[in-house]
C-alpha cells in the first residue's frame, strides 16, 4: 500500500499551481493545460509524487543534489543555525562563524591559490559578481579598457541579465535585450555536432584557437577574461576534446587574460575530482561555485578568487554585494554537506565505483537504434539521438522533436532525464549505487524503445536534407 503525505488532491494542487505559480523556462499556458507533476518528498536518489509514484532522479534535481535527498544531518545543521544565528549580513565590518568557516574550507579544497570567496546565493549571482570583479580588477591595475569578457556559444552561466549575457544561448539572448555590452562569444568545442571531417584532437585545437583569433581581433589590451564551463552542462553535456583545455590555458597565459572556470555543475565531485578544473588540468583565476556546494539543500554560491586578484581588489572598496551573501544558515548547511562528501568518500565513490559501472551501462546504450554518440565524464553523460545511425544525422522534424518525445517517455516510465534538443542527458546524485544505476538504465532503455516506436509510427525517423 502506498503512503502519501497529507496534501490536497493532485488536481487541486495543479489548479493552484497553474493559477498562481510562474515556472522558469516554461510555456506556462501549455503547462497549465497539461498540469505539473507534483513532487512531494524524496529520499536517496528517488522522488515521490502526489500520486505516490516513485521516480529515480537522473538529474539530481538541477545537477545539484550530490549527496542525495533526505540527509537528516543537513536538516539538523540548518535547525541548529536558525536557533543560534538565523541571519546577519557581512556588509558593515562584521562577519559570522559559518561564513568564515565555509570560506576557509572552500579555500582548503579549491586547487592552486584560489583562497578567497565572495559569497552569493546562486551561480547566476556569482557570475554577475565575476563581471564586476574582472572589470574592477583591471581598472585598479590601470587598465580600465580591459573590460571585454569572451564566452562561448551554447554555454550556460545563469539567467540574470549579466550571467545570461555571459552565456551563449540565443533563445535567452532573444528575450530582454541581451547580451549586455562588452561580452562576446566564440564557437563551442562540440566535435560531434560541428567537427565535420576533423579528428576530435584537430577540432579541439581549432576551437581553442578561436579564442586567440578573437583576442587579436578585439585587441589583447581590451580583453579582460575568458569564461567557460569545464564541461558544458545545460548545453548538452559537451565534453571538449583532449586538446582543447591545454591550448586555452596557453592562450590566456600568453595574453594576460583572466580565466574563469564556471564550476557550478562540475564542482564538488561531479567529474570524479573535487573540481572539474582538476579533471581537465585547468588553472583558473576565478572559479564559480554553487549547486553541489550545499547539494541544493540551501541556495548558496560564490566566486572563488586567486591570491593575486583578491589582493588587487582588496586595495579599494568593492561596491558590490547581496543581502544573503554568506547567509549563516546556508553556510552552515554547506559546511555539513562538504563534511559528508569528504568523510563518506563520495568523490572516491564517483571515481572508483559509480563512474566505471555507469560507463559500462551508459555506453552500451549506443547499440540502441535511436542512439549514436554516448558521452560520459564522472557522473554527467549524454546520448545523441539520431534518425539514421552512422551519419551524425539530424532529424528532419527539427531540433528537439525527438528529444522531447524521449524525455516524455522517460517521465512516463518514472526516470528523470533531460533533453537538450536531441541529446538526452543525465547527472544523477553522486551517491547512486550500481543497483540503482541498473534501475536508471533499465527504465531509460524502455523509454528509448517507446520513443523509437513513436517516432517510427509518426514517420519522424527521417534525416534532414
Amino acid at each position: 500500500m502506498r503512503t502519501i503525505t497529507n496534501h490536497l488532491p493532485t488536481s487541486e494542487l495543479q489548479a493552484l499551481d497553474a493559477a498562481h505559480h510562474v515556472h522558469p523556462f516554461t510555456q506556462n499556458d501549455a503547462l497549465a493545460k497539461k498540469g505539473a507533476r507534483i513532487i512531494t518528498r524524496a529520499k536517496g536518489v528517488y522522488l515521490t509524487d502526489s500520486e505516490g509514484e516513485t521516480l529515480i532522479d537522473g538529474m539530481a534535481g538541477l545537477w545539484c543534489v550530490n549527496v542525495g535527498y533526505g540527509r537528516k544531518e543537513l536538516a539538523d545543521a540548518a535547525a541548529r543555525q536558525i536557533e543560534e544565528l538565523p541571519y546577519y549580513n557581512t556588509f558593515f565590518q562584521t562577519s559570522h562563524v559559518p561564513a568564515i568557516a565555509l570560506a576557509a574550507r572552500i579555500a582548503d579544497l579549491a586547487p592552486g591559490d584560489l583562497n578567497h570567496v565572495f559569497f552569493a546565493s546562486s551561480g547566476s549571482e556569482a557570475n554577475d559578481t565575476n563581471i564586476r570583479l574582472v572589470r574592477h580588477y583591471w581598472a585598479l591595475k590601470g587598465k580600465p579598457e580591459k573590460s571585454v569578457i569572451i564566452s562561448r556559444k551554447n554555454g550556460y552561466h545563469g539567467s540574470s541579465m549579466g550571467s545570461a549575457s555571459l552565456g551563449g544561448m540565443t533563445s535567452m539572448h532573444e528575450q530582454g535585450g541581451l547580451p549586455i555590452p562588452g561580452i562576446v562569444h566564440i564557437d563551442q568545442p562540440h566535435w560531434y555536432a560541428e567537427g565535420g571531417d576533423m579528428t576530435p584532437e584537430e577540432f579541439g585545437l581549432q576551437r581553442a584557437r578561436a579564442l586567440e583569433e578573437k583576442i587579436l581581433e578585439l585587441g589583447a589590451d581590451r580583453v579582460g577574461a575568458f569564461i567557460a564551463e569545464p564541461v558544458q552542462g545545460a548545453g548538452g553535456v559537451i565534453i571538449p576534446p583532449s586538446t582543447y583545455w591545454p591550448e586555452i590555458q596557453r592562450i590566456v597565459d600568453k595574453y594576460d587574460i583572466l580565466l574563469i572556470a564556471d564550476e557550478v555543475i562540475t564542482g564538488f565531485g561531479r567529474t570524479g575530482n573535487w573540481f572539474g578544473s582538476q579533471t581537465f588540468a585547468i588553472k583558473p583565476h576565478i572559479m564559480t561555485i554553487a549547486k553541489g556546494l550545499s547539494s541544493g539543500y540551501q541556495p548558496i554560491g560564490g566566486s572563488v578568487v586567486c591570491d593575486e586578484v583578491a589582493a588587487v581588489i582588496a586595495t579599494d572598496e568593492f561596491n558590490h554585494g547581496y543581502t544573503y551573501s554568506g547567509h549563516p544558515v546556508a553556510a552552515a548547511v554547506a559546511l555539513e554537506n562538504l563534511r559528508i562528501i569528504e568523510e563518506e568518500g563520495i568523490v572516491e565513490h564517483v571515481r572508483d565505483v559509480a563512474h566505471p559501472y555507469l560507463a559500462e551501462r551508459w555506453h552500451a546504450l549506443g547499440d540502441h537504434p535511436l542512439v549514436e554518440d554516448t558521452q560520459l565524464v564522472g557522473l554527467m553523460g549524454s546520448l545523441a539521438l539520431v534518425p539514421v545511425k552512422g551519419e551524425r544525422a539530424k532529424f528532419a522534424a527539427g531540433a528537439g522533436t525527438a528529444g522531447y518525445i524521449t524525455r516524455e517517455r522517460c517521465f512516463a516510465n518514472n526516470v528523470v532525464m533531460r533533453h537538450v534538443y536531441d541529446r538526452m542527458i543525465i547527472s544523477p546524485p553522486l551517491v547512486i549505487t550500481p543497483s540503482e544505476i541498473d534501475i536508471l538504465i533499465d527504465r531509460a532503455t524502455v523509454a528509448l524503445d517507446e520513443a523509437y516506436k513513436q517516432l517510427k509510427d509518426d514517420g519522424l525517423l527521417k534525416k534532414a536534407q
